[in-house]
């Protein structure tokens, strides 16, 4: 049994889909290709939400929601629960199809199952967790408190290069606190998205319930319809800042709460104590992972003048040997960009870079093979130049020079988003200085490993134009819950705050 019939994904399948199982939408619908970037040959054909469906969908949200917020939330923890389960035994499958659709290397689809499947048993864990606050009254014989309540339905956007996992922070967490979902995968991964849905219906069925997770697939029109829709209170939206911006325009207009994780300009500083070996090894996977198209990828290098050298002439030969070709063969270390449009603001992106004054290294280079084969690129930059402040969703590497911390930081920063950091060093007060108020201004700071690859038990997220949402671990439940203060007299007499005396 191949990926696509091991899920039941067959040509035509339905945009919409609820506990019951897969809604198939009409003739008129419109056709969406999902393609193999390795190959460019399309995988299967997808249709489109109607109107009708996506209507659906939202109220089947709802309707569920009305129900589903009062079941105790350690008893919607065992349906997160089952659902990490049913993705362990999807495991294999389910990386696979990540691999196929996504064109990221197997172990990195592997991982990003993992990654759900951690998400989920965080989640059963937080459903006894969802703790309020006591505080003492000023009026005798009166107690306060604070309480969380579930929100309502929530409505997750998602971007290509992590088709599954971003959902599943969204979605394990708003279960167990009582939402439900609608969520819209990537027009460019609809299959993972089918086959995340046809495990959440298994497993919804088992649980007699439906509608706590829905999806809609459709493009652009889909995102906002989600957006303006004063059903979802709450909208997480994964994808580019100028996407970002949109969503957050659209939900501010309506007074809803918007959770956007957008683009990175991340860096690493490497000072002149820093085990180069050890850094190597995370530049590579930082810079070159997923081909270069993580919002947390290594896309500049602050290195000390006098390590600049050095460090430069390993990475050459270290990029090399990268192993590029069939994400599914073991062997590689680089699969494809997503599709040709990638590959054309790649190119754009170094055609600007070469007429700033930069120097390309080695890589760049569009691989004459079936797919979106690119080598990944090393460029030498004097300066921070503005294409440089960009983000490209690409393998393109800057390496910039420093000779004092103070500077390394300045250089750091200077960029508009602020999502992903770290530093190499063995000194204790530069580690401390760049993790201090005065140090790295991004969501996350690390040191001595890259800036890719985050555990979910931390909060997700980033400063600046990456939209200071946080999801996943920590107190990131927070944001799919409302606050509810409550004051309860067990007196006889009403006194005011305040001292007011009335009447």
């Amino acid at each position: 049994m191949n990926v696509l019939e091991h899920f039941q994904i067959q040509e035509g399948h339905a945009a919409a889909c609820a506990g019951e199982g897969l809604w198939f939408s009409d003739a008129a619908s419109e056709a969406l290709p999902s393609v193999n970037p390795a190959t460019g040959e399309v995988l299967a054909t997808v249709s489109l939400a109607t109107a009708s469906q996506y209507e659906q969908a939202v109220q089947a949200a709802q309707e569920s929601f009305l129900s589903w917020r009062m079941v105790p939330a350690p008893q919607r923890g065992q349906l997160v629960r089952d659902l990490g389960n049913a993705l362990r035994k999807h495991k294999d499958m389910l990386g696979r199809l990540v691999s196929l659709e996504a064109g990221k290397i197997l172990q990195e689809g592997l991982g990003e199952v993992q990654e759900m499947i951690d998400i989920c048993d965080f989640a059963v864990g937080l459903s006894r967790q969802l703790y309020g606050r006591s505080m003492h009254s000023e009026r005798p014989q009166h107690r306060m408190m604070e309480q969380w309540q579930p929100l309502g339905p929530v409505g997750v956007i998602s971007a290509f290069n992590f088709p599954v996992a971003v959902w599943s922070w969204n979605a394990a967490i708003a279960a167990v606190c009582g939402d439900t979902v609608v969520w819209k995968p990537s027009e460019k991964a609809p299959l993972c998205g089918l086959a995340i849905q046809h495990i959440c219906n298994e497993v919804m069925t088992q649980h007699g319930v439906s509608g706590v997770f829905n999806i809609v697939i459709g493009d652009a029109s889909i995102g906002e319809k989600l957006s303006t829709d004063t059903r979802l209170p709450l909208i997480s939206a994964t994808g580019s800042t100028r996407m970002g911006k949109a969503v957050a325009q659209k939900v501010a207009a309506r007074l809803g709460r918007s959770l956007l994780e957008l683009g990175g300009n991340n860096a690493i500083i490497i000072d002149e104590t820093a085990d180069l070996e050890l850094a190597l090894r995370g530049i590579l996977f930082g810079a070159v992972g997923t081909a270069g198209q993580r919002c947390t990828s290594t896309r500049r290098l602050i290195v000390h003048s006098s390590v600049v050298d050095e460090l430069t002439r390993r990475l050459v030969t270290a990029y090399e040997h990268i192993s590029i070709g069939d994400p599914l063969e073991s062997e590689t270390l680089m699969g494809p960009l997503i599709d040709q449009d990638a590959i054309n603001q790649m190119q754009k992106t170094l055609a600007a870079i070469k007429q700033s004054g930069g120097e390309v290294l080695c890589g760049g280079e569009v691989l004459e093979r079936p797919g979106y084969f690119v080598t990944p690129c090393l460029v030498r930059v004097a300066e921070q130049y503005p294409i440089v402040k960009q983000e490209t969703f690409a393998p393109i590497l800057y390496i910039l020079t420093y000779d004092t911390l103070e500077e390394a930081i300045a250089i750091h920063n200077d960029v508009p988003q602020g999502l992903s950091s770290a530093i190499f060093t063995q000194n204790l007060i530069r580690a401390e200085t760049f993790l201090a108020a005065i140090g790295s201004d991004c969501g996350i700071a690390n040191v001595n490993i890259g800036t890719s690859g985050a555990e979910i038990g931390g909060a997700f997220g980033g400063e600046k134009e990456t939209g200071g949402g946080r999801e996943a671990g920590s107190d990131s439940w927070k944001m799919y819950m409302r606050r509810q203060t409550n004051t309860i007299n067990w007196s006889p007499e009403l006194p005011l705050a305040q001292g007011i005396k009335f009447g």
